[in-house]
């Protein structure tokens, strides 16, 4: 019989110094947790080439987070902070907006002491997000005048070190809003090292949004609206998870952001090429049909992420390895190290079993 899991399910107690508020000095010096065995094991990033198997795939999301965090003002004077959550044709940007009075349609926002952007309103009826148009293309206003869109709970102003670390080495298509987190851990000579242990890479692009720090406020899971990410899989990740599954090879997801990529496009049965919007809702009972092993970092309490990694590696298993954790005192969320985890195998079904 299915359990069914409420909001409360998810919850644990995170000693607030545990949230890294600074990366580690090195990309692939952080701390691996392989969640992987009967027990867990402490390792650090560096270890994974020795964790994977000659003809496994690595699949990475190469989105770049863009500057999209802008500081400005009403015409009244009124301060304003602002995320953008999505660039749109036209010049036009979604966006959330922080301001003592919401600013009205029609009216203008001065960001930067640079440039204007029009209110258009909001993005939808029900919609929390505004829609602005920007006075010339927004990737490139940001670039200028952004800055670093660094996770609520990291306390400090962007630095120059932000602007380094808080992006891939592979960062190729801008349009995140936040780091896929899980990825910032490579570096280039880790990225050797696996291709020399005859490790395979392909990309995809989701990028992420803001609403990844969402919190889910109804007990009752069914209840949550999802935020939705666009995403775009390649017909070239297609064939080669083809042939990696032909040849015995295990699909290893690089972040949450990866497996829902890749778990959306299956959803109609096969691994299908192109982009589009997912809101897909991973939690405990989910058929996953893609991936087999995934790189993830700690995620929060009752966070939907959480319910993913718990989806994918089993609600128990997943709170005994947060709670090593915890106590082995490993560091939390965007900044914080990583876990290795394979594939829960369907209830009923061996775990070597063809799926």
């Amino acid at each position: 019989m299915a359990t069914s899991y409420t909001l409360s399910d998810f919850d644990f107690a995170l000693p607030p110094e545990l949230i890294a508020q600074r990366p580690a000095a090195e990309r692939s010096g952080a701390r691996l947790l392989d969640g992987r065995g009967a027990a867990p094991v402490d390792r650090v990033f560096r270890d994974l080439p020795a964790l994977l198997q000659r003809g496994d795939l690595l699949v990475f999301n190469d989105t770049r987070v863009i500057r999209a965090r802008l500081l400005g003002a009403k015409a009244s004077g009124g301060a304003v902070e602002a995320l953008v959550e999505r660039v749109l044709p036209n010049c036009e940007v979604s966006m959330h907006l922080r301001a003592s009075k919401s600013p009205k349609p029609g009216s203008r926002v001065r960001f930067a002491d640079a440039f204007d952007a029009e209110v258009l309103g909001r993005a939808g009826p029900q919609d929390s997000l505004f829609r602005l148009r920007f006075p010339d293309d927004p990737f490139t206003l940001l670039e200028r005048h952004g800055h670093v869109p660094l996770p609520p709970y990291i306390t400090h102003a962007d630095t120059a070190e932000d602007e380094r670390r808080y992006q891939t080495v592979f960062a190729a298509h801008p349009g995140a809003v936040a780091a896929p987190t899980a990825a910032l851990h490579f570096d280039e000579a880790l990225l050797a090292a696996l291709a020399q242990r005859g490790v395979a890479r392909a990309n995809l692009t989701l990028h992420v949004g803001a609403g990844t720090f969402q919190p889910v406020r109804t007990e009752n899971l069914a209840a949550h609206t999802m935020h939705s990410e666009w995403f775009d899989v390649p017909a070239a990740t297609v064939d080669a998870i083809a042939r990696t599954r032909a040849a015995g090879g295990r699909i290893v997801a690089v972040g949450t952001t990866t497996l829902r990529a890749l778990e959306s496009a299956a959803r109609g049965g096969s691994l299908e090429a192109g982009s589009r919007d997912t809101d897909i809702f991973i939690t405990p009972g989910f058929a996953f049909r893609v991936v087999d092993v995934l790189v993830t970092n700690f995620h929060l309490p009752k966070s939907t992420l959480m319910m993913l990694v718990s989806a994918f590696a089993g609600f128990e298993p997943m709170r005994a390895l947060y709670a090593h954790a915890i106590h082995e005192r490993y560091r939390f969320f965007s900044y914080g190290d990583a876990m290795l985890l394979q594939r829960e195998p369907p209830k009923g079904i061996p775990a070597d079993a063809e799926l």
